[in-house]
């Protein structure tokens, strides 16, 4: 493909990412008008449709993806090269994208961050709520938080926060009208409040640990949420029994509000991990939140 056509590519990239024309465009710096125009060329050089066009949506033909799947990594290694060459100046620059689940950014990334920003203003960070675990390379972010049961070959992890207990929570209320369950086989009574994973397409089941025995427990109810902050507030208006982090409803169980639930059965889980792809060198700004989220023991 002739050189001037390389723009073409990233412009493809970016409206496969952000899923919008709108969105894609303000990112490139162009008109829409002018990215539809761009795309539309592409398509007819190649004589293939690459995108799925609606009203409401964008999405990618399995052309594109073949496509994408070849020159996205190469892209992504060229810019990795030129931010690399650009840093070459005594000061850490540029902009580090992070895809991460909200928990993890409130009660992780982004209390660490925000202690080692300010010492470094011409860095740039944006964090990405993301329960699907979408692929760091192919939706060109920088950093992938996943627990440490999702990391896998060919990524480079780093731990950024210890392990961690889930904990059964119900208010008082509930607990007034329901008998609390003590073991798993009581949940199927209750009402629970589930979280469904999108990486995963089913509602979560909640992992218990007791001593050396483990079990997966399929729960029952009405709620189902995909977000685990409307989880724990689904409980807290007294809906049915929810599997939250303990950090998360520690200060409603200090305060009264939440009561603990089948305690014996919180099992420890793998703490969170910063990954990224370990094909290229790092570059100093990655460098700088690496170092400013690793987990100290």
């Amino acid at each position: 493909m002739p050189r001037q056509h390389y723009s073409d590519l990233i412009a493809l990239a970016m409206v496969a990412r952000e899923r919008s024309f709108t969105r894609a465009a303000v990112e490139l710096g162009m008109s829409q008008s002018m990215l539809s125009h761009t795309i539309r060329q592409l398509e007819e050089r190649l004589g293939v449709r690459l995108l799925t066009r609606t009203t409401r949506s964008v999405s990618v033909t399995e052309a594109g993806e073949r496509l994408l799947a070849i020159a996205a990594p190469r892209l992504k290694e060229i810019e990795t090269e030129l931010r690399y060459l650009t840093e070459l100046r005594d000061v850490p620059v540029g902009t580090v994208r992070i895809t991460a689940p909200d928990h993890a950014i409130d009660t992780v990334v982004w209390p660490k961050l925000a202690r080692i920003l300010p010492a470094y203003p011409q860095i740039n960070v944006e964090l990405d709520v993301d329960y699907a675990s979408n692929d760091i390379v192919q939706g060109r972010y920088d950093f992938g938080v996943r627990r440490g049961n999702a990391v896998v070959t060919g990524i480079s992890a780093v731990r950024i926060s210890p392990d961690q207990r889930f904990a059964i929570v119900a208010t008082p209320s509930y607990l007034a009208a329901h008998a609390a369950p003590t073991r798993p086989e009581d949940l199927l009574r209750h009402e629970c409040i589930s979280l469904r994973l999108p990486s995963r397409g089913s509602v979560q089941a909640w992992e218990l640990n007791r001593g050396q025995r483990t079990m997966l427990a399929r729960v029952n109810g009405r709620l189902v949420f995909n977000g685990i902050y409307q989880v724990l507030n689904a409980a807290l208006s007294g809906q049915g029994l929810a599997y939250v982090p303990e950090d998360l409803a520690a200060a409603h169980l200090k305060s009264g509000k939440l009561l603990p639930v089948m305690r014996p059965w919180w099992g420890k889980f793998p703490g969170y991990y910063l990954l990224y792809a370990n094909q290229s060198e790092p570059s100093r700004a990655m460098r700088v939140v690496i170092d400013g989220l690793r987990h100290k023991d």
